[in-house]
């Protein structure tokens, strides 16, 4: 039975604070409610309107309570509270190719980015402190069901990076005095190795950096980039906006990343 406790609970996970200290974060809608129920995430509750009834332990409430409850300014007419995961951090990271966010605070960019990270593969994502919560609403219903498959990992960005250089693998920073995108080596070989059976090994992994909204990437986190890019215009050295939004970049970066590693296939 749905308590005013329940639905106070429930519209307070808004808050970045209560959702740490329950471990607790809300996706509304059929298909999200649905995704949430076919991974591996702990659903806790689902509550919906009754024609909603045919999804999976759906409990029956009225829409003035779903009102109260929803974080959307139009309920969906479903939503789940769903558990908040626990990642652990990969073996060996920059193996597989990987994001790394270094304050991306807006979250409707953040929630873009990790529905680019499920098209294109990418199933680790590493954020800086200050970067965007992923289970805030906001950027739960901008993956599309992404946040169930996208690992996320947050933490300083400066000694993970420096430790997957470390080991020789790139990580890639954009730059307005980097090598050209489209034309520079992205084999993610390591930095340093004169062999080519570990260059093979290594070839599909690395590390995307992508800064902050405003700043781009900070000086600590650059200091460990090994190979910078830049995305140029079109025709080169025409004149253009200072810059492209952040999502934007990431979508470019991946799209030709991934590009090339099917040619090499």
């Amino acid at each position: 039975m749905l308590t005013k406790a329940d639905i106070t609970l429930i519209r307070s996970l808004s808050d970045k604070r209560v959702r740490i200290e329950t471990g607790l974060f809300v996706v509304e809608g059929r298909k999200m409610v649905e995704e949430a129920l076919a991974s591996d995430f702990e659903v806790r509750r689902v509550l919906g309107l009754p024609e909603y009834g045919g999804i999976a332990c759906c409990e029956s409430v009225t829409s003035k309570e779903l009102e109260r409850m929803s974080h959307l300014k139009t309920p969906p007419g479903v939503l789940a509270l769903v558990e908040i995961p626990r990642w652990r951090l990969p073996d060996n990271p920059g193996r597989e190719l990987a994001l790394a966010l270094d304050d991306v605070q807006d979250p409707g960019n953040l929630g873009t980015i990790l529905r680019l990270c499920d098209w294109f593969g990418i199933r680790d994502v590493y954020c800086s402190p200050a970067t965007a919560d992923c289970f805030n609403p906001k950027v739960v219903q901008a993956t599309m069901g992404a946040v169930f498959r996208v690992r996320v990992h947050y933490g300083e960005l400066p000694p993970l990076l420096s430790g997957v250089a470390g080991k020789g693998w790139p990580v890639y920073g954009t730059f307005l005095e980097g090598e050209n995108l489209y034309t520079a080596d992205l084999a993610g070989s390591p930095v340093a190795t004169t062999s080519t059976e570990r260059r093979e090994e290594m070839a599909p992994g690395g590390i995307l950096v992508m800064g902050n909204e405003g700043n781009g990437i900070s000086a600590a986190v650059a200091a460990a980039v090994t190979r910078k890019l830049y995305i140029p215009p079109y025709p080169v050295g025409t004149p253009t906006g200072e810059s492209l939004n952040v999502a934007v970049a990431t979508a470019i970066l991946c799209a030709e990343f991934r590009r090339r590693s099917m040619i090499q296939k």
